[in-house]
C-alpha cells in the first residue's frame, strides 16, 4: 500500500531524512520512535503529500507521490480522502468556527449528501464525547478537548489511513485510554494505522513494526513478533 524507496529529505541542505526505505502494508499498525528531531513529523507530513521526497521515491497504492501528481487537483482531492492527518498541535489543524462546523468541513470537501454529513458529524460528537461542545469555537476548547475535536474531524471522512503525531500528547490519562482503544477499533476494522510516539507500550501494545529514527536521521525497521 505504501512504499519508501531510498527517500532522503532536507531543509535548508540540513538532512533530516537519510535513505528512508519500507512498505507498509494495508491493515498494518506502524510505529514511528526515536528523539526529537530524528525526522518523524517529516516523514509523516511525506506520507500525507505536504512535503515531496528530494531523493527517492514514495508510491501509495502504486501511485508516486509527486508535487506534480498532487497539483492535479482530482486524484489530490481523492488521495487526502484516503489518508487523515493528526497533527500534534491540533491548533494547526483546527480553522472552523464551531467544533461541528470543524467535523463537517471534511465530508462537506467530498461532496458529501447534507444527510449523510450530519450522521457522521453526530455519530463522532458522541463517540469522541464531544456532543456537549458542538457549538464551541476550537480555540476555546482545551488541549485535549482540541485533540479529541482534531480526532473527529478526520473520523467524520473515514480514511482508510490514519496517520498521528504523537497521538497521546495533551492528553490525561482518561483520555489517553480512550484514544488507545479508539486505535485498537481501528486497526480491528481494516485501518491502517502509522503514528510517532515516544511511548513504547503503546508501540508495542498497537504496532505490527516500528520504524525507528536516529539522530542521524536514517532509520531501521523491525517487526514485532
Amino acid at each position: 500500500m505504501i512504499r519508501f524507496e531510498d527517500v532522503c529529505y532536507a531543509y535548508d541542505g540540513r538532512p533530516v531524512l537519510r535513505h528512508a526505505d519500507f512498505t507498509i502494508a494495508q491493515g498494518e499498525a506502524t510505529a514511528l520512535s526515536g528523539p526529537n528531531g530524528a525526522g518523524k513529523s517529516t516523514l509523516l507530513r511525506i506520507l500525507n503529500g505536504l512535503i515531496f521526497p528530494e531523493v527517492g521515491h514514495y508510491r501509495f497504492r502504486g501511485v508516486e507521490i509527486t508535487a506534480a501528481k498532487m497539483r492535479e487537483h482530482r486524484y489530490a482531492k481523492a488521495f487526502h480522502q484516503q489518508i487523515g492527518f493528526v497533527w500534534q498541535n491540533p491548533d494547526i489543524q483546527l480553522f472552523c468556527g464551531s467544533v461541528a462546523e470543524e467535523l463537517a468541513f471534511g465530508p462537506e470537501q467530498m461532496g458529501l449528501p447534507a444527510d449523510e454529513i450530519k450522521r457522521r458529524v453526530e455519530d463522532a460528537l458522541e463517540f469522541a464525547g464531544i456532543a456537549h461542545l458542538r457549538e464551541r469555537a476550537p480555540y476555546t476548547l482545551s488541549g485535549g478537548e482540541k485533540k479529541k475535536t482534531a480526532i473527529a474531524s478526520i473520523l467524520t471522512m473515514n480514511p482508510a489511513v490514519w496517520t498521528l503525531d504523537e497521538p497521546l500528547s495533551a492528553l490525561d490519562e482518561k483520555s489517553q485510554q480512550w484514544l488507545i482503544e479508539f486505535l485498537l477499533a481501528l486497526k480491528k476494522s481494516g485501518k491502517t494505522l502509522i503514528f510517532s510516539t515516544h511511548d513504547g507500550n503503546l508501540a508495542r501494545h498497537l504496532a505490527d513494526q516500528e520504524i525507528r529514527l536516529d539522530a542521524t536521521h536514517s532509520c531501521a525497521v523491525s517487526r514485532y513478533a
